[in-house]
């Protein structure tokens, strides 16, 4: 396995960034968009950021372990990810965010190590905002600051802040979050809701629909790291190298959330 620290760290970081600036060639282009098998939207954002995040990854860090990108894995290049640590890339998460333009997509990497997030990184380019997560803690970077540790809040039983999505709200949401005493929703796109809980601005994100394991994987690791988690409705941690890579309805939760009995 990596030696996980502060430098490795920064070196994933500055290849998101720099994934994030071939992005944003294309974001400020009339681009095109395509539908993929799986009725999915996909651009030459998409197709070029895991180019620059897969050649990066084997020629600056290491090219011993599997790379499971979202777009090489619709394409039908899937490695054997038996017995090994392996990295997950969602090159563009929230395609639908990039499409209509409204500055919510993310760049995610992670490094997965004995089905559980060892390492993430999320960056979001419209933003200038960059999350790290990983043994030595989580931080966040707004531009060109420095870099500052991030953890959830306490979070108030009787006041939380829910996160919801931007574009996949459903009934089911509201009947789920009905069990809990929320004061404020907020939407957000792409995996930038579990970064809010995890800087402490929200307690609880639902969500109820399908998603792959490179949507949160990198989230999940600043999450993790800062000191939430997430699990599936029957409370189970939410793992990773599922077969087929699909996860289950899941919940990500800050800190000292009280659960109905």
């Amino acid at each position: 396995m990596l030696n996980i620290g502060l430098d490795l760290l920064e070196q994933v970081g500055d290849i998101a960034k720099r994934a994030g600036q071939e992005i944003m060639k294309i974001y400020e282009t009339d681009f095109s968009v395509e539908e993929k098998a799986d009725k999915s939207p996909v651009t030459e954002a998409d197709k070029n950021a895991e180019a620059l995040i897969i050649h990066s990854i084997r020629q600056g860090i290491t090219d011993k372990y599997p790379i499971i990108g979202e777009e090489a894995f619709a394409a039908g290049n899937i490695p054997d990810i038996t017995d090994t640590p392996f990295w997950l890339v969602d090159p563009l998460d929230g395609t639908k965010e990039f499409v209509s333009r409204n500055g919510e997509f993310t760049v995610n990497i992670a490094m997965i190590d004995g089905g559980r997030p060892a390492l993430g990184v999320v960056h979001a380019p419209v933003q200038k905002r960059t999350y790290w997560g990983a043994a030595v803690g989580a931080f966040a970077q707004v531009g060109d600051e420095d870099e500052k540790a991030i953890a959830c809040r306490q979070a108030d039983n009787d006041a939380l802040v829910a996160l919801v999505s931007r574009s996949h709200r459903t009934p089911e949401i509201d009947t789920f979050l009905a069990d809990y005493k929320i004061a404020t929703e907020t939407s957000a796109g792409s995996s930038l809701k579990f970064c809010k809980i995890a800087e402490g601005a929200g307690d609880i994100y639902p969500r109820l629909g399908r998603t792959m394991e490179w949507d949160t994987a990198a989230a999940h690791a600043v999450l993790h790291f800062a000191g939430g988690s997430i699990t599936d409705v029957d409370g189970n941690e939410l793992h990773y190298g599922k077969p087929g890579f699909e996860n289950p309805h899941f919940i990500a939760w800050g800190a000292g959330i009280t659960k109905p009995s």
